[in-house]
């Protein structure tokens, strides 16, 4: 066979660089060694990483070289699945007059590679290294195609960029494109992302009139599965205002929005982000509805929260930032003529371990509770019970990060 082979050998084409590359016959090459084969490198996921990795460390002329050979493929490579990190790598890497260059290529092609998956990440590499001019000129040609850009698995990630590193001023197309969206958007996978971004980077004037939009639908956004995280985004870095009208949107409906499995995340945020005379509103509410329920028979409120799966974090919270005042006290004697059946709950128990830890010593706690209060079993077993609630203090709250 290897006879035969040898016969026929002049019939084989002559191996190419690159195949030789990838099979480790050329050692120590450089940049220079591929002169007249880099795009077919760049094309390549061996080749590639080896034209990224010199890249990184390449003298101006070894750059030139590489430029010159890619640039008028450049449109191709952008699309490609291994050729766009050598475009990138050029935009970091390049002399300005280079990354122009290639600034000039993708224009009038912005939006279609901002929707392809590897050229959305070569456009935002771009805006990111080239001068404000050219920042203008790539982010002017999205405009009209905002909302596709922005409700697109790919475009959405240009639309932010743009909102993070060019001038407020020169993407107020953006937030036009917003206007009447913006609740709609904000339960959009994509969407809420972007408007996330557009909160952190925009003007008050642009910020205000997608808040005007977003307050106008807090209880539908808190129980949305993306619209919670645009309100937990504004309860954790927007203004006290802000802040406030959420709270006091999310009172009118405490108890229920804590049962919810999104809602609840919102909640939590009010209560840890909330100025403390506005959170506390919210651990009022229940007190009072628990007060108001008590004469009625069935759970109160509070109850009818430590029981549910959601609402219980909810409950841990409101016992941590109302320690110390009559609230936590109201608080924790509704709770407490429950706290054997609660033991039995996998919520039940850390709500308990939450009760008892303010507490040092577990004894004090016992002291400090009338435990005849307790509808402890029929059984001799009421010793036994208490040791086990004093036990549980070792166990520590666990945090809402066990939710999915």
């Amino acid at each position: 066979h290897q006879h035969q082979q040898q016969q026929h050998q002049h019939q084989v084409p002559p191996r190419s660089l690159l195949e030789d590359f990838r099979q480790q016959r050329s050692h120590n090459l450089q940049l220079a060694d591929i002169e007249g084969h880099i795009v077919e490198f760049a094309g390549d996921q061996h080749g590639s990483r080896f034209i990224q990795q010199k890249l990184a460390a390449a003298a101006p002329h070894a750059i030139q070289l590489v430029f010159q050979e890619v640039l008028p493929h450049a449109l191709q490579l952008m699309t490609d699945v291994f050729g766009n990190y050598c475009i990138q790598k050029l935009f970091e890497h390049g002399a300005p007059e280079q990354r122009a260059a290639l600034a000039g290529e993708m224009t009038g092609h912005v939006r279609q590679l901002s929707l392809q998956t590897y050229g959305c990440r070569v456009v935002q590499k771009a805006v990111e290294s080239v001068p404000a001019e050219l920042q203008i000129l790539l982010s002017g040609e999205l405009e009209g195609h905002v909302l596709e850009c922005v409700r697109d698995q790919n475009g959405n990630h240009v639309i932010q960029k743009m909102v993070e590193v060019v001038n407020p001023a020169f993407v107020q197309f953006i937030v036009d494109a917003f206007g009447g969206q913006v609740a709609p958007l904000a339960r959009h996978p994509c969407g809420c992302r972007v408007i996330q971004r557009m909160l952190e980077y925009g003007t008050d004037q642009q910020t205000n009139s997608l808040l005007d939009e977003l307050h106008r639908a807090i209880p539908a956004l808190a129980q949305d599965q993306f619209g919670n995280y645009v309100l937990q985004h504004v309860l954790e870095r927007g203004k006290p205002d802000d802040k406030r009208k959420i709270i006091l949107q999310i009172k009118k409906d405490v108890v229920r929005l804590s049962q919810h499995k999104f809602a609840s995340n919102v909640v939590e945020r009010c209560l840890v982000y909330g100025a403390p005379e506005v959170r506390m509103q919210l651990v009022a509410e229940v007190v009072a509805l628990s007060e108001a329920q008590g004469s009625v028979g069935g759970d109160s409120a509070i109850v009818a929260m430590v029981k549910d799966q959601y609402a219980n974090f909810v409950t841990q919270k409101m016992l941590d930032v109302s320690l110390g005042t009559p609230a936590h006290e109201a608080l924790v004697n509704h709770i407490r003529p429950h706290m054997v059946a609660l033991k039995k709950l996998t919520y039940g128990k850390h709500i308990i371990s939450k009760i008892i830890s303010p507490y040092s010593d577990p004894r004090t706690f016992i002291s400090h509770f009338d435990f005849e209060s307790f509808e402890l079993p029929p059984s001799n077993s009421g010793a036994t019970e208490l040791g086990t609630v004093a036990s549980s203090t070792t166990g520590g709250a666990t945090s809402s990060s066990g939710r999915e």
